[in-house]
């Protein structure tokens, strides 16, 4: 009876709120839609698992009419929310990806419509947090509270604050002057350890755990340095971890906190400035820092919040999100999501230092570079578009539309057998994989075009992934509601991709027979011949790593161990550090 109600009051608020706020969308969504979306990939999406809920936040004053929220509940709304929401309607509240929940908004909209929107979500990918049972009853009647009461700002972070958390655990001196080990460093994986705070270095040769190292909480990337020494790790809590993989046990030999929240982190690349400089751009303060490549010092802290493309309306919170090391200059590519637009960062001179911005779509998320490494394809997700950018002349090239929220990771570098060299993009909005010529000389009228449209398994995918020595293209699925695309993976031949997909079953394979087993992000060894799956299931669950012998597409082995708890990203030193997708 209690579900019902909230469906009716959910449609008829929504009829009210549409009005009051002006929304482009008029109509109101309805029961079937809000019932399908639970089934969408985006409805399943949880974009954001922040760390901000550890900073404290004053209850503020009551404001006639708004309900009232006890310390304890907003103290557990503020952690809820930095965890859950702060990644799509930012940690302001000033929208993102998301719409935005300033107060203006939510009290016009009210109490039973919040609560509403939060239990069911929306087909438009707001999650159905308290229909899909991630939130309880009691904890979306505190959200819908909070929402009602002005936002806590954390506090900003700036040099002195990152100065302060920098260690420097083993000098440069002290550290060795040749490889102390016998590991193959080449086909050695860094992986994502994402909710015990680690990762792990497993041999590619003999699919054994080298060592544990820990780090950041939840682990987006592992980034190599241009000589292949160092491994740099940055969890979403902004903390850096630079990993010596010289010394007889790899080991992490300094740390910083870059900020609060954080996805990326990268090493210089030009020729000549090879680990000379990291960068680690943060989601919260919205900016990015440069560091010595060596000791992780950070020298140079730079704002991102400015003006947003098209409309040049100031925003307060744009985050950094995807960066890549340049191989043209001495630069940083940074993407800044929100104001959709892309940096140019040039570290030749700091002290003097000089940024290209170039505008492009909102709002930028992840990309990879073309196969020649000069053009970096960069995904402006929530505009459904491709944004190519020339790093040799700094300047964009075309802005390509293609699927429902493109997320490809670094995407797939092929020779297409009549569109020649191409980069593909798979989905998380659609089952569409986009197939994009990169060869504006050889193949002039296919540049910077989708040469071709093919259909995967379904919406949800996060990866795609072939490798130089390959012709399969992988594509995972694993926000896919459905259990059986989530835990499997669908492989193309690259010669012939209109012949469709291969499904191969690597939840089954894994031998794991409970929880949810997504599988998620392929990554190949260094000699192109197998590639490696994550199965990632419950933190207090059985994980895996499934690894396939490309060649056959058949299963070649299955890494387990009581330490692989929850492995997501897997990241291949050689192919990392050449930038190899």
């Amino acid at each position: 009876m209690k579900k019902t109600l909230l469906s009716l009051l959910l449609g008829i608020v929504f009829s009210i709120a549409f009005v009051l706020t002006g929304a482009q969308a008029a109509d109101a969504p309805s029961k079937e839609k809000l019932e399908k979306h639970k089934t969408t990939p985006s409805g399943k999406y949880s974009p954001s698992l922040d760390v901000l809920s550890g900073e404290d936040g004053e209850v503020p004053a009551a404001k006639p009419g708004v309900p009232s929220i006890s310390k304890k509940e907003f103290a557990k709304a503020q952690q809820i929310y930095f965890e859950r929401c702060a990644g799509c309607h930012g940690v302001l509240r000033k929208g993102a990806t998301g719409k935005a929940l300033t107060t203006d908004l939510t009290r016009e909209l009210g109490l039973d419509y919040l609560t509403a929107f939060i239990t069911y979500g929306s087909p438009a990918g707001m999650p159905n947090w308290g229909e899909s049972g991630q939130l309880s009853e009691g904890e979306v009647d505190i959200m819908a509270r909070y929402l009602l009461h002005e936002p806590p700002q954390p506090p900003e972070y700036g040099l002195k604050e990152i100065k302060a958390s920098w260690k420097v655990v083993v000098p440069v001196d002290k550290r060795p002057k040749k490889k102390m080990n016998k590991l193959d460093l080449d086909n050695l994986f860094s992986v994502t350890l994402r909710d015990t705070g680690e990762i792990a270095l497993i041999e590619g040769d003999s699919k054994k755990i080298a060592t544990i190292i820990p780090t950041g909480y939840a682990v987006h990337i592992s980034r190599i340095s241009a000589s292949g020494r160092y491994l740099f790790v940055i969890g979403r809590d902004a903390r850096v971890t630079l990993i010596d993989l010289w010394m007889k046990t790899p080991t992490a030999v300094a740390e910083i906190k870059a900020g609060m929240e954080a996805r990326s982190v990268e090493t210089s690349k030009m020729k000549g400035w090879e680990d000379k400089y990291a960068i680690a751009g943060t989601y919260w303060p919205p900016q990015f820092t440069i560091m010595d490549g060596a000791t992780l010092e950070p020298l140079k802290v730079v704002s991102t919040r400015g003006m947003t493309v098209g409309t040049q309306e100031y925003h307060p919170e744009p985050r950094v999100a995807a960066i890549v090391g340049s191989h043209y200059n001495p630069e940083f590519v940074v993407n800044v999501k929100e104001t959709g637009k892309v940096l140019m960062v040039n570290y030749s001179d700091l002290d003097n230092l000089k940024i290209t911005s170039i505008a492009t779509a909102r709002f930028l998320h992840d990309g990879g570079f073309d196969s020649t490494g000069r053009y970096f394809m960069d995904a402006a997700n929530a505009s459904n578009i491709i944004a190519v950018i020339d790093t040799k002349e700094n300047k964009l090239v075309k802005l390509i539309e293609v699927g429902t929220t493109p997320h490809p990771g670094r995407g797939a570098n092929f020779v297409h057998p009549k569109h020649g060299p191409v980069w593909a993009t798979s989905h998380l909005g659609d089952e569409t994989i986009s197939v994009i010529g990169t060869d504006p000389e050889g193949h002039p009228d296919q540049a910077w075009t989708v040469v071709e449209t093919i259909e995967g398994q379904g919406g949800g995918s996060l990866f795609i992934k072939t490798h130089p020595n390959s012709t399969n293209l992988y594509v995972d699925t694993p926000l896919n509601p459905e259990a059986e695309l989530s835990s499997s993976i669908a492989v193309f031949d690259t010669n012939d991709l209109g012949k469709g997909y291969e499904v191969l079953p690597i939840g089954e394979w894994s031998g794991i027979d409970h929880g949810v087993r997504r599988v998620v992000q392929g990554e190949y060894n260094v000699k192109g011949d197998e590639v490696w799956f994550s199965v990632w299931n419950g933190a207090e669950e059985e994980s895996a790593i499934v690894v396939v012998d490309d060649k056959t597409r058949k299963l070649k082995t299955v890494i387990k161990d009581k330490r692989l708890v929850t492995p997501t990203g897997k990241f291949n030193i050689y192919n990392t550090q050449h930038d190899v997708y």
